[in-house]
Order: C-alpha cells, then sequence, then structure tokens
C-alpha cells in the first residue's frame, strides 16, 4: 500500500461485502459502510468531550511555553539560549497540534469557543493564521491526496505524483529531480513558510476577519522578534531564530508527512465512498505513548480522519474498532512504524521525481 500508487479504478459496490459476519447484512451497499463504523463508534461513547485530558495537556504545554520564555529571560546574551530556542521549537510544535484539535472542534463542541481558542493558540502564540489554516486543513480533509483537490499535495515545490513531475516548471521542476535529498531541509524553512502564507492570505476574500487574524499576527511578531533583538545580540538573535524556527518546520513536517505521503494517490474521476477514501489514502503509525504524544493523536490518521471531532484520547481505543471492521469488509487497513513510514515517504518522493531526473 505504502506506494505511488494511483487510485484510479472505481470498486465493485459488491467489494466490501467480504468477510462480514454473520449479523450483518450481505446487501449492504457501500454507502451504508461508514454508517455501520459510526454507529459501533458512537455506541462506544468514543465521541464524547474529555475536558481534563485537553486541561491537563494544554496547562502542560502553557507551563512549558512559560518555562521557556523564563528561561529566555534569566539567561540573557548567551550562547546557551540556542538550547532553549530547541525547546521551544518542540514547545511551538505542540501549540500546532493544539490549534489542531481546536479547529476540528476536539476540545469544544460549539463554534465559537473553539474559534477563539483557535486564533490565540494559532494566531497570538504560534504566528499562523487559523482561518486560512482551518480553510486548507478542511479541503485536504475532504479529498486527502487527491491530485487537484487536496492542497497539501499541490505542485509547489515538490511534486507528489508523476504526473505532476511531468508538468512540473521553474523550480519545481529541479527540486522535485532530488527532492528526497532536500525534503528534510526544506522543512526547515516550513515554520516561516506557514506565516509568510498567513500574512498573504489576509487579503484573501474567504478570510472572515482578516483585522483580527492580522492583528494578532503582527502583535506575535512584535514580541518575538522584539523580544529576541531587545535580550540578545544579532547574531544571537539570528541563529536563535534559524535553530528555532529550522527544529519547528522539522517537527511539524515529521508529525504530517508520515500520514499520507507514500499512500495512493486519487485521480480525478475515480469514485471512493467516504469510508475507502478516508482509510486507503492514510497511513497509521504505531509506537506507544511517546509516539501519541510526539505526533498529538495525529498518528492515528485512519481514524481521525473518518471522525475528525473525535478527542485524541479516544483515537486508541477507536483504531481497534475501525482494524477489525475494515477487516470484515476485507479493506486493506495500513499502519507501520515511524522511522518506516518516513522511508516510505522519501521512497515515494523519489519515485514521482524519477520524470524529471530521466529528462536530463
Amino acid at each position: 500500500m505504502a506506494n505511488s500508487t494511483v487510485l484510479t479504478d472505481t470498486p465493485s459496490p459488491h467489494d466490501g461485502e467480504k468477510g462480514r459476519g454473520k449479523g450483518q447484512e450481505k446487501g449492504r451497499e457501500k454507502g451504508s459502510d461508514f454508517s455501520e463504523l459510526s454507529r459501533r463508534i458512537a455506541d462506544a461513547g468514543l465521541l464524547r468531550r474529555r475536558p481534563l485530558y485537553y486541561t491537563v495537556r494544554f496547562g502542560a504545554v502553557a507551563l512549558a511555553l512559560t518555562g521557556g520564555v523564563a528561561a529566555f529571560l534569566v539567561l540573557g546574551d548567551s550562547w546557551s539560549q540556542l538550547f532553549v530556542a530547541a525547546a521551544l521549537a518542540l514547545v511551538f510544535g505542540q501549540l500546532g497540534l493544539a490549534a489542531h484539535d481546536l479547529a476540528h472542534r476536539q476540545v469544544f463542541s460549539r463554534r465559537r469557543p473553539s474559534e477563539i481558542g483557535g486564533l490565540l493558540v494559532a494566531n497570538a502564540l504560534l504566528g499562523m493564521s487559523y482561518g486560512w489554516w482551518m480553510n486548507k486543513h478542511t479541503r485536504h480533509h475532504a479529498n486527502p491526496n487527491h491530485e487537484k483537490k487536496d492542497p497539501d499535495v499541490a505542485p509547489d515545490l515538490l511534486v507528489w505524483s508523476r504526473r505532476q513531475a511531468k508538468q512540473a516548471k521553474g523550480p519545481a521542476r529541479f527540486i522535485g529531480k532530488h527532492q528526497a535529498a532536500l525534503f528534510f531541509p526544506l522543512l526547515t524553512l516550513e515554520g516561516l513558510n506557514l506565516s509568510f502564507s498567513s500574512f498573504r492570505a489576509l487579503r484573501r476574500p474567504s478570510m472572515k476577519r482578516p483585522v483580527v487574524e492580522g492583528t494578532l499576527l503582527v502583535a506575535h511578531f512584535v514580541v518575538y522578534f522584539g523580544g529576541l533583538f531587545l535580550v540578545l545580540s544579532p547574531g544571537r538573535a539570528f541563529a536563535f531564530i534559524a535553530v528555532h524556527q529550522g527544529l519547528f518546520g522539522i517537527y511539524l513536517g515529521s508529525v504530517f508527512a508520515p500520514n499520507h505521503k507514500g499512500m495512493p494517490m486519487i485521480e480525478e474521476g475515480t469514485e471512493l465512498d467516504f469510508l475507502r477514501r478516508q482509510v486507503l489514502t492514510s497511513r497509521n503509525v504505531d509506537g506507544g505513548v511517546l509516539i501519541d504524544v510526539f505526533m498529538g493523536g495525529l498518528n492515528y490518521q485512519i481514524e481521525h480522519h473518518l471522525f475528525p471531532s473525535m478527542p485524541t484520547p479516544a483515537l486508541g481505543e477507536a483504531q481497534l474498532i475501525t482494524e477489525r471492521y475494515c477487516a470484515e469488509l476485507g479493506i486493506p487497513y495500513y499502519r507501520t512504524g515511524l522511522l518506516a513510514s518516513h522511508r516510505e515517504a522519501l521512497r515515494h518522493l523519489r519515485q514521482v521525481g524519477e520524470p524529471l531526473r530521466e529528462a536530463d
């Protein structure tokens, strides 16, 4: 499953009938397959809110952020600040995961508190537009790994399919030849890219609150850059930014890349029902509690895509139910380790960039 396969064939309406238990209706069409899974998940109580979990988790992140800022102020103009920069890169990664959960209403069931929390965490603390990212991420969830509809696989500097490679021009054509080797170096720029894209998105008609979002973004960077250049000498300030933003970008990439990269791509015109569209294009990452914390629950990517508002601590139990259900229907369900997932993603990048290397 973990390769550059492109899904082009429309599955048979009866593909999902393999392996069903005796108590299930053999005549059930694929369109209702997700309804049955949803019923099982709801019966297990996995969609209810977990306020205590998020209070503890967000409280720990807030404490880590406060500790990082305090250490920065205490150390003053010292090269030891680079250790603080590295630690704050991890904290910023956790802030990004918190903003993600708020955007999906995993924390609050109502829109307004979710939005307020998202604006504070994403714009004010992280320097990323909540509205822009939420719009982009919602489109990704609707059509994961779709060549034309998923913004996360839109050809920019990297190409994600051979079709995109053959059409690549400019920088993407050069980078695409070596994109597997350049992937992690490019990730060092991802944090800055998110901020740049956020400011650029403020002028788009789709942005609902450009003034509020813009004000919070400016406030973030006034405090961020102002604090750095007030406390540190210019050389150390730039070194702090390089370490902090570089490691932050690598952290984000290490969390999000294993989820879909290297899984089948979907071409225009391919018809898949919701259950299969989400399961076939997603990969789960095994690894226990440490991976759960590191990836903020996104290692259960299949379950997260099927039930985006499910609170993080319920995803592990949901995996057991979903994997068992997919086995009943004969739907491939893929999971692997973190290092293996990165190898598969890099292998995919190398494979799809092959047409560009052959053209030389």
